[in-house]
């Protein structure tokens, strides 16, 4: 395991140099090894709540199942717990003290300096670069353009049913419709009869496919929007976490002597319907015990059915035997409090709210490659019982520099 974060960047670094390398021998028509394509998956206010890092209580086989394929990193963390700062500083590579981005609403290549992004430099290089739902976040943060043209080959795409996020479609027990945080729904009850994670699943999927007999590599980005507030997922992923079996968080106080800036009173959380008809105090709290375990229910809940797109989305890979051919990279954007500290959402600099998980899966590197007929990704069910957590083991990438201290990936 690392003990050091700067450590995990430095490895992260020489994970990136090898795709330049590699894409700098296949410009000297180097024929021995043709380019890897890369799908990138970020998920958005993912904490590392999954089996892969050691929870017990969290069902997400298709990702375990990532990792056990991958390289898994156990202590890398975001620069900043705010979605656009921390996308625009991991897709430039830069910090927020150079993007000038520490919150929503500038654009990095007018205020701070025409930095190039990671898929701008696979574009460059000759690779097919698209975006799929949530990449950059929406906005002036991204010149309300997911920074096309300069980072994508191809108009990005966004879910038509987003903008059905925060409106009124949550049933509630009195049998009307709110704008709750708490959003279990019927998939055939909500409008278009689907949701966005869904859609943005399906659209990857189709390009895929055509992708498949494409001349050129291809670095496709598919970003999903939950676990992100409002709560709003399948409802059937609820019965996964009876509410006799979730915890409350082990240390819910308000550290003593915690200077009031360093505080997020969660306001995002307080605007949903049924957290303000709780009434509760600004800025501390608290929230009442049962609501707090609906909350980490329907966090859980909506971490699993992010887990089965991200597993239809794995398969189609194999399915279409791309999987010996692409890298695959896991991430989140930041983490998010289930009532830690006093805290719930994100805003905050403490492990739980800035600590994301963040695997890579290079073919014939971190795995062996597939052979005929083989499936490194077949879809799981994450309410088959009979499903086990992927045991992820050691993984030794360019042995010759890593030696000295390559990472264990051992479930924590």
């Amino acid at each position: 395991m690392l003990s050091s974060p700067g450590r995990g960047l430095f490895r992260l670094c020489l994970v990136l140099a090898s795709a330049c390398a590699a894409l700098q021998s296949a410009e000297q028509g180097n024929s021995v090894t043709d380019p890897l394509n890369v799908l990138f998956i970020v998920v958005d206010d993912l904490r590392p709540t999954l089996g892969c890092y050691g929870d017990k209580l969290v069902r997400s086989p298709n990702i375990d199942q990532l990792a056990s394929h991958s390289l898994l990193f156990q202590n890398a963390f975001a620069q900043q717990a705010v979605c656009a700062p921390s996308r625009v500083s991991f897709l430039t590579g830069r910090r927020p003290d150079t993007t000038r981005l520490y919150d929503f609403n500038s654009y990095w290549r007018v205020h701070a300096g025409n930095f190039s992004t990671i898929p701008q430099y696979f574009k460059e290089k000759g690779y097919v670069t698209m975006s799929v739902g949530k990449v950059f976040h929406p906005g002036i943060s991204s010149n309300h353009s997911d920074d096309a043209p300069y980072s994508w080959s191809i108009p990005p795409y966004h879910p038509s049913s987003e903008k059905y996020e925060n409106i009124k479609t949550c049933r509630g027990p009195d049998g009307e419709l709110h704008a709750n945080l708490l959003c279990p729904v019927d998939v055939r009850d909500v409008p278009e009869g689907t949701l966005p994670d869904k859609q943005s699943t399906e659209q990857a999927i189709q390009l895929l496919e055509k992708m498949k007999t494409a001349a050129r590599p291809f670095f496709l980005a598919v970003g999903y929007h939950k676990p992100h507030i409002p709560f709003r997922y399948p409802k059937e992923f609820q019965k996964l976490y009876p509410l006799e079996n979730i915890t409350l968080a082990p240390n819910p106080w308000v550290p003593a002597g915690l200077p009031p800036v360093a505080y997020n009173p969660w306001m995002d959380l307080r605007q949903r319907e049924d957290v303000a008809a709780l009434n509760i105090s600004v800025p501390y709290g608290p929230i009442p015990v049962d609501f707090q375990r609906k909350i980490r229910q329907s966090y859980f809940a909506s971490v699993s059915y992010v887990d089965t797109q991200v597993g239809r989305l794995l398969s189609a890979l194999d399915d279409l035997q791309l999987a010996g051919r692409t890298i695959v990279a896991f991430t989140s954007d930041h983490g998010w409090s289930l009532g830690e500290h006093g805290e719930w959402a994100k805003y905050s600099n403490f492990d739980v709210t800035t600590r994301v998980p963040l695997m890579f899966y290079v073919p014939g590197t971190t795995a062996l490659l597939p052979q005929g007929g083989e499936k490194f990704f077949p879809y799981i069910d994450p309410f088959d019982s009979t499903s086990e957590l992927m045991q992820t083991g050691t993984t030794k990438l360019f042995p010759t520099v890593l030696a000295p201290f390559y990472i264990s990936s051992s479930s924590a």
